[in-house]
């Protein structure tokens, strides 16, 4: 085990498992086309593994010159790594023997376990004990392997790895091997791997933990990850953040989304799939890029190998055909993208090379030059991407053009030779050519549309502006706490325990007084000296003015009838609730905007606070912003603004100007008095939280907080 000094978790150590000194293979075989030989010939064959190999298998004498031994027993040394091939009944005692000898790892391909039945759920506890008593660390199982390819190194039994082999900087981490296989396939049209690890039922190593290793690794520019579902959301969360600080860029997928997909990707791998927005909170928190689909996880993961982005990057269009540039032009806009304003030199020394009738300015349209002048073409190209105010060249490629557009890939790859702003090709024809082909293999992965062009830079760049703005210092709080639903019964604090838990805390709350008569009602309303609230108080009663135990403005000489009137509701609402008394407070000023902050455990990430704005602004619109813990006044400040409707606080149409600076100090405050009360805290709501003109402040004027007994 390694501790990780960024996030102070512990991560295994897993040089020798990527890059083994030695190797067992229990299941080899001579039989042509059995799991045991495809696994073997991916290593002796399509490998250039220098190491010792040896193969296992009672059954056989030798294994292609090999002598074979009949069980990991017999080793002549404890190996670096086993790759287990042998059916599931026979998995255990090849997993204990390699730990008692001291064995580092196992991938384990064989399937049959925890995602199949039972008796493959017993047997997987049991190979996780083995791992835990001996400290052999399994990969698997039901998992098509662990690849390297700049090695490369095959650990599998796929008969597409040795075609699949394309040397490059981009390291995938995935839990689905078919849908890991696609990207890796991408190497079709340019792209390049270091490695990919596809974890399969994760009994012990996990995503999280490949993510790691991938952040530490120098041959590693950007790592790729496809998740079905989460086994430590913390880990997974202090390896993302170890990425971030290494400067590797995450991008990643995550399978469960919808109902449909949580659905089949729980029976997959037997996952904690999660919710969808707190899945996308977490990946925003840190860092992880969060894409659509696997065509879209290389896109963006190219780009990212090619230049990391500043954030700030404004784009060029250079075409020979004017269609292709105005549409291209037009994903540019749909995107939320900008164009790039020319420098007047370079229009003047794009003039003096193009003919009259060809376009200058941005985008630029070289016409027929492409064809009779490709020196001329490249040379515009250059000049284009050397103009000051562009970060990033689009060069659409409308059509396969046959020998001119291999000329046109050439002078692409020559041009981006020459500068270092990255020149992006996109072939938009269905026919893919010698051009694209020369493309690809010159390093300019061509995007396959306009429409995966603009998602993929729009993604690229708010990766720059999430890395210029991310507050270095702060870390999730759920880094080393305990995640999972409650164990035993929970409470809900009374309003008044409620409040002056966060009164305690220095979250501004209303100072409630509890009437237990109608008399002392009547005593504490003429005291305060204004129109208060009056609420039920039970432990039974969350939503108060469900049950008529709620009134508002009440003014002093109205307060015992008010009290006889809440009292008498909630009893005939729920006759079987204890009730403790009834709350009176002052009213908030009137004038005020209503917002509300909630914070609720997620099962895998711990604590996740919402906020937004009170009324149709949440309950029709859904307009609010989610992150994870702690929250600083900066991430507060950059919650309030993220909201479609801030616009109501900042002075909309002649309205005052709020006083944000106070909301942000009270939602700063909540999440101090939740981290500080992880344990306890299951979900606290304040709604409706007050919010003043500016200089008035803000408060909570409603509070419910649950706790773990």
């Amino acid at each position: 085990m390694m501790k990780d000094m960024t996030t102070g978790y512990q991560f295994p150590d897993l040089t020798h498992l990527f890059a083994p000194r030695s190797i067992a293979v229990i299941g080899a075989s001579e039989k042509e086309h059995s799991i045991g030989n495809h696994a073997m010939k991916n290593i002796v064959e399509h490998s250039k593994f220098e190491g010792r190999l040896y193969p296992v298998n009672p059954k056989q004498e030798s294994v292609m010159g090999m002598q074979c031994y009949p069980d990991v027993a017999s080793l002549p040394e404890p190996v670096d790594v086993i790759v287990v091939v042998i059916p599931a009944k026979g998995v255990r005692t090849a997993i204990e023997q390699a730990g008692e000898m001291g064995v580092k790892f196992a991938v384990i391909l064989t399937s049959g376990f925890s995602e199949a039945d039972e008796w493959g759920k017993a047997e997987e506890a049991a190979l996780v004990e083995i791992s835990k008593r001996t400290g052999i660390r399994l990969y698997g199982p039901n998992c098509p392997g662990l690849v390297n390819f700049n090695t490369p190194l095959g650990m599998s039994f796929s008969p597409a790895y040795k075609s699949d082999i394309a040397p490059g900087s981009i390291a995938l981490a995935t839990q689905g091997g078919g849908l890991g296989r696609n990207m890796v396939q991408h190497k079709d049209r340019g792209v390049g791997f270091t490695n990919w690890a596809s974890t399969g039922n994760e009994c012990d190593l996990q995503v999280a933990d490949f993510i790691h290793h991938m952040a530490g690794d120098p041959e590693v520019k950007v790592i790729g990850c496809l998740v079905e579902g989460f086994k430590d959301g913390p880990r997974f969360a202090a390896a993302c953040q170890r990425a971030a600080e290494m400067g590797k860029p995450v991008v990643g997928l995550k399978v469960g989304r919808s109902e449909y997909g949580a659905r089949a990707a729980a029976s997959h791998t037997a996952s904690i799939t999660g919710s969808s927005e707190v899945n996308r909170t977490v990946f925003r928190d840190l860092g992880v890029i969060e894409v659509d689909d696997l065509d879209e996880l290389i896109d963006v993961a190219q780009l990212l190998v090619r230049k990391l982005p500043t954030g700030q990057e404004k784009l060029a269009i250079f075409a020979s055909s004017g269609g292709a540039g105005s549409l291209c032009a037009d994903n540019v806009g749909v995107g939320g993208l900008e164009l790039a304003e020319f420098d007047p030199e370079t229009t003047a020394r794009l003039d003096a090379i193009l003919p009259a009738y060809a376009a200058t300015a941005n985008p630029v349209d070289t016409t027929s030059i492409s064809i009779s002048h490709p020196d001329v073409y490249r040379e515009a190209l250059v000049i284009t991407a050397q103009d000051p105010n562009v970060g990033l060249v689009l060069a659409p490629q409308p059509m396969d053009y046959g020998q001119y557009s291999v000329v046109n890939g050439g002078s692409l790859i020559e041009a981006q030779k020459a500068v270092d702003v990255p020149i992006v090709p996109i072939w938009m024809s269905e026919r893919q050519g010698d051009g694209y082909r020369t493309l690809a293999e010159g390093g300019l992965v061509p995007f396959r549309s306009l429409r995966n062009m603009r998602k993929a830079v729009a993604r690229w760049i708010d990766y720059g502006k999430w890395q210029a703005a991310r507050d270095r210092g702060w870390s999730p709080a759920v880094i080393g706490q305990a995640t999972g639903l409650a164990e035993g019964a929970t409470r809900t604090l009374t309003e008044v325990e409620g409040k002056q838990a966060l009164d305690a805390a220095g979250v501004p709350v209303t100072a409630p007084e509890l009437a237990t008569s109608a008399a002392q009602a009547e005593e504490i309303a003429a005291r305060m000296g204004r129109p208060v609230a009056m609420k039920i108080v039970s432990e039974q009663i969350t939503h108060k003015s469900d049950v008529g135990g709620v009134k508002l403005n009440v003014l002093a000489d109205e307060a015992a009838s008010s009290y006889d009137e809440i009292v008498a509701n909630v009893k005939s609402a729920k006759p079987g609730a204890t009730l403790s008394g009834v709350l009176l407070e002052p009213m908030a000023p009137s004038g005020g905007v209503e917002a509300f902050v909630g914070v609720a455990r997620d099962p895998v990430f711990g604590h996740v606070m919402t906020f937004g704005l009170g009324g149709i602004y949440v309950e029709m619109f859904q307009d609010v912003t989610r992150t994870m813990l702690p929250v600083t006044r900066a991430k507060a400040e950059a919650m309030i603004s993220e909201l479609q409707s801030a616009r109501l606080l900042t002075g909309y149409r002649g309205q005052p100007k709020r006083d944000i600076a106070a909301l942000a100090a009270l939602v700063e405050k909540v999440s101090d008095y939740v981290v500080a009360h992880a344990d306890a805290v299951e979900e606290m709501d304040l709604n409706p939280v007050w919010v003043g003109a500016e200089g008035e402040g803000a408060m909570a004027l409603d509070a419910v907080i649950v706790v773990r007994q």
